[in-house]
């Protein structure tokens, strides 16, 4: 089976890749927002965007990986906007974890896959 890269403007990597049926997006990050609510909505709205892209929405998610940078802080309010944006009949299996970022303003990353069929 062939492997689709799309969005490979970036020289360290592509946006998206397709392969056996499988869509796997780069992280997602928003350093636009200054609080942890309207950067989740935000990297959200980026993962809606690339899995349309590819042809799949979130009913489709298989895994999620999320990064926040102060997890005591942030993992309710987090959850608060992840909560009413998954597809509550389709939630993928997820981790959650605390990381340093590459960008002080950030304070989340996610990265999903999902399925194309």
């Amino acid at each position: 089976m062939a492997t689709t890269r799309i969005g490979t403007e970036d020289p360290r990597m592509s946006k998206i890749v397709i392969h056996n049926g499988i869509v796997y997006i780069s992280g997602q990050t928003d350093g636009t927002a200054t609080d942890i609510k309207n950067q989740t909505a935000n990297v959200l709205k980026k993962v809606d965007d690339l899995l349309a892209q590819a042809n799949t929405d979130k009913s489709k998610l298989l895994t999620s990986s999320i990064w926040l940078k102060d997890i005591s802080r942030d993992f309710k309010d987090m959850n608060d906007v992840w909560n009413g944006w998954v597809d509550p009949n389709n939630k993928p299996v997820r981790a959650t974890v605390e990381a340093n970022m590459a960008r002080e303003q950030l304070l989340i990353e996610v990265q999903v896959t999902a399925a194309t069929e």
